[in-house]
């Protein structure tokens, strides 16, 4: 089967290994990075990994991690599959959704792996959108209105990759009782959580017809662990989940699976780095909007590590990254999200230098 190109992943590509290198990478959707020591130094004593045995883990994870996991959305260990990112967390529950002829309904814009992936799994992707002139929020009924009688899963990504918008508590409550009588699952899409701006919420681990998505990579900002997960009450969905992985993956590393226990024990330091430079930067953002005068607008991101301005004249950003990458600023042009007047901007993975890298980007407004 072929896939359609992965314009995100094409486009960050072309950039790692630039000459000069970049300088400024507002390209990533992660929180600030962490060395291997650093990781390690955590806590109350440095982790020790020379007495991990190398051979194979279970399928859904070790206890201890499952654990840890839990204990991050406040639900029972035994809901907990451990997965090799998010990304094999979705390919995973689009394996056991699908079903001659069946759809799933996804967010647009959204993250562009989920229609990819529900295509490789000959899933009908059904977008739901996410409008602009409203602020982008996300409603119930909006979801609603893509489902329909061949409708397998629906996915809510909250906070929203690219946009940052957040689906309230009572919406998603709603939105997984609706489904629910319907006998639709609720896929939510956690990986940011739980970077919020202004009213924080928790997770949706615990509403009833709701499986959670959750990965290192992003609010915990530690995507060389390829680590995710799912949460999902449902026994007899798991077992299939299980014995689908045991197939596609076998495991995942105990090595890594140590080091995730370890940084999910330290969650509060992790987190908290990451929230206090998502604060700072997205202030710094919003103040670079304010100087284009009009010729740049957005919506003020609710939670997540990623924004999405845009031109308002309509112009096409691609020429504006291009340019910003040639002065060592990565931004990514709003094509790879089917918005080309728009630019995505990551903005909690850089500690230093913001404040130049935006006046760059401010210049080509």
């Amino acid at each position: 089967m072929d896939l359609p190109p992965f314009l995100l992943d094409q486009w960050t590509a072309r950039f790692a290994s630039a000459s000069p290198p970049i300088a400024c990478n507002l390209a990533s959707s992660t929180g600030p990075g962490w060395t291997l020591r650093e990781l390690a130094a955590l806590g109350d004593s440095p982790l020790d990994l020379t007495d991990t045995p190398l051979g194979y883990s279970s399928a859904e994870g070790s206890r201890a991690l499952r654990a840890a996991i839990a204990a991050l959305h406040g639900a029972d260990p035994d809901w907990v599959v451990v997965t090799t990112g998010g990304s094999e967390a979705l390919s995973l529950l689009f394996c056991v959704l699908e079903q001659p002829g069946a759809s799933i309904a996804l967010p647009d814009p959204g993250y562009p792996a989920y229609a990819a992936m529900a295509m490789a799994w000959r899933l009908d992707a059904q977008p739901y959108r996410l409008a602009r002139e409203a602020g982008y929020v996300q409603s119930a009924d909006a979801v609603l209105s893509a489902v329909g009688e061949r409708t397998a899963a629906v996915v809510v990504n909250t906070p929203h990759n690219p946009t940052g918008s957040v689906m309230k508590r009572d919406e998603l409550s709603r939105l997984a009782t609706e489904l629910s009588g319907r006998g639709i699952p609720l896929i939510v899409d956690e990986v940011f959580h739980p970077i919020y701006f202004g009213s924080a919420q928790p997770s949706a681990a615990d509403i009833d017809n709701v499986v959670v998505v959750g990965d290192m990579s992003k609010a915990l900002s530690l995507p060389g662990l390829r680590l995710g997960w799912i949460i999902d009450r449902d026994a007899e969905r798991r077992a299939r989940l299980i014995g689908a992985r045991s197939y596609f993956a076998i495991s995942h590393s105990p090595l890594l699976e140590r080091l995730a226990a370890h940084a999910l024990a330290n969650a509060p330091a992790i987190l908290g780095r990451a929230q206090a430079v998502a604060d700072a930067n997205l202030a710094a953002l919003e103040a670079m909007v304010a100087r284009s005068e009009g010729r740049m607008a957005w919506v003020r991101p609710a939670g997540g590590t990623t924004a999405f301005p845009w031109f308002t004249d309509g112009r096409d950003s691609r020429r504006l990254c291009d340019a910003a990458a040639r002065q060592g600023v990565l931004v990514v042009p709003g094509d790879c999200f089917g918005r080309p007047d728009h630019v995505r901007i990551g903005f909690a993975s850089q500690v230093g230098g913001l404040d130049h890298a935006l006046e760059i980007v401010g210049s080509l407004v």
